[in-house]
């Protein structure tokens, strides 16, 4: 076996943390029907919703349900409207062991609960997961096209422009994370972390009017900040871009 200079055998493969976009399916009931009818109440002519998304079951809303969850059903159901449920998290013990009989990992709380008030308590089934989505999945476009967003994106959000640019016209938080797989635009403090050129584009840049990243990187070439920024560009207007395979971190005129 061959080994390098240091001394550390080669192998065929490395072993990273990767950082996914998924769909948050939050349960309002235990009961598939109610769940089937409400899924298909809400995507009626929109086959396309889905593109074979990875699904969280987020079951902090039924906890405490005296009614076993059948995950069974619950993932074959969300499996016909193209998704692919692989995680679940804020069940009962039971609960958290029925869905990992059926093959679904057991994934971190959420950082923050959502307050809701009583016209949303009201609410079953999934009808609370399109508000959900709005947020961590991914936005299809076809063709040359801009992702446009106008809300602040709190800690754990995400937005994937796939197959075009992002513009986002608010604050992106420490913790949130914007992907594009063209440029990214914020006319805002960019905290979080940013990903251009999802796909390998070397061409696309990041644009913020005030630059003070998490991390920033383009077709997989990153900075992040335990490498504080020069004082030229750290909170100021800034583009980043590549040279060959250097990050460049520039002021804006």
């Amino acid at each position: 076996m061959a080994v390098d200079t240091a001394g550390h055998a080669r192998t065929s493969f490395d072993l990273k943390s990767a950082s996914l976009p998924v769909v948050a399916v939050v349960l309002k009931t235990t009961d598939d029907a109610v769940l089937a009818a409400d899924l298909a109440e809400h995507l009626a002519g929109n086959a396309d919703f889905f593109d074979n998304d990875p699904v969280l079951i987020d079951l902090a809303s039924v906890r405490d349900a005296p009614e076993p969850i059948d995950f069974t059903a619950v993932t074959a159901l969300l499996r016909q409207h193209r998704t692919l449920p692989v995680a679940v998290r804020g069940g009962s013990p039971a609960q958290m062991e029925a869905a990992h009989a059926v093959g679904l990992v057991a994934a971190p709380e959420a950082p923050h609960a959502r307050a809701e008030g009583p016209a949303q308590e009201a609410r079953t089934g999934v009808r609370e997961v399109v508000r959900e989505v709005e947020v961590v999945r991914e936005v299809p476009v076809a063709g040359p096209a801009a992702v446009v967003v106008d809300k602040p994106l709190r800690s754990g959000q995400q937005v994937y422009a796939r197959g075009a640019d992002l513009v986002v016209m608010a604050v992106v938080s420490f913790g949130a994370e914007v992907i594009a797989d063209g440029n990214i635009h914020v006319y805002a403090p960019l905290r979080g972390r940013a990903i251009a050129g999802a796909r390998g584009n070397t061409e696309a840049r990041i644009f913020s009017t005030c630059l003070e990243p998490q991390l920033v990187s383009i077709a997989g070439i990153y900075r992040t900040t335990e490498t504080e920024l020069p004082d030229n560009v750290r909170g100021k207007p800034a583009q980043v871009r590549l040279d060959g395979e250097k990050l460049l971190i520039e002021p804006l005129a």
